[in-house]
């Protein structure tokens, strides 16, 4: 029995949602955090909102970078962000079926079963059409950010289209009546 049923969350992509857009981020020297993503998760948190991150990390099935890779990745992230964040990645190559990779639902499924969240109460944000699918196909109401990839998919069906992660936390946070 999940300790906080029901419980509400942002569901975020990485790269290019969380940090810049680097091309299948290897290495921590990589890592740029979007500029204010910290303070924005932070007041985010105080608002009773649970921060998960669901990324496709197909440089790994691909042989371009390692899990050890990736984990450093996010290290660095969490270490620029302030905040370590319960993250899941798909690592499965683009070609190979899975219900984890978006926009299939597993990670989300796997974040609400291991954190008692629920998705239809919760967010999607991220910077391509295929995070705006997997948040709808999960029931999530879901913004589009025009940082990485966000400004080649701006009619990708996504509730608001916003400048970046900061913008998309204030009309979260303002849809929930946090000033």
């Amino acid at each position: 029995m999940p300790e906080h049923p029901g419980r509400r969350a942002v569901f975020f992509d990485r790269d290019g949602t969380l940090m810049e857009e680097e091309d299948h981020c290897d290495h921590p020297s990589r890592v740029r955090a979007i500029p204010g993503a910290a303070a924005a998760i932070t007041t985010m948190q105080q608002a009773g909102w649970c921060p998960v991150i669901i990324t496709n990390q197909s440089g790994i099935g691909r042989g371009y970078f390692t899990a050890t890779d990736y984990e450093s990745v996010n290290a660095e992230l969490f270490r620029q962000l302030g905040h370590a964040l319960p993250a899941y990645y798909c690592p499965d190559h683009p070609d190979t079926p899975s219900p984890r990779r978006k926009p299939g639902t597993g990670m989300i499924e796997e974040a609400a079963r291991d954190h008692g969240l629920d998705p239809v109460r919760s967010w999607f944000i991220g910077d391509k059409a295929v995070d705006i699918a997997c948040g709808r196909a999960a029931g999530c109401r879901t913004i589009l950010v025009l940082t990485g990839y966000g400004r080649r998919n701006p009619d990708c069906g996504a509730d608001h289209v916003v400048k970046d992660v900061v913008e998309a936390i204030t009309v979260i946070l303002a849809e929930d009546g946090v000033q």
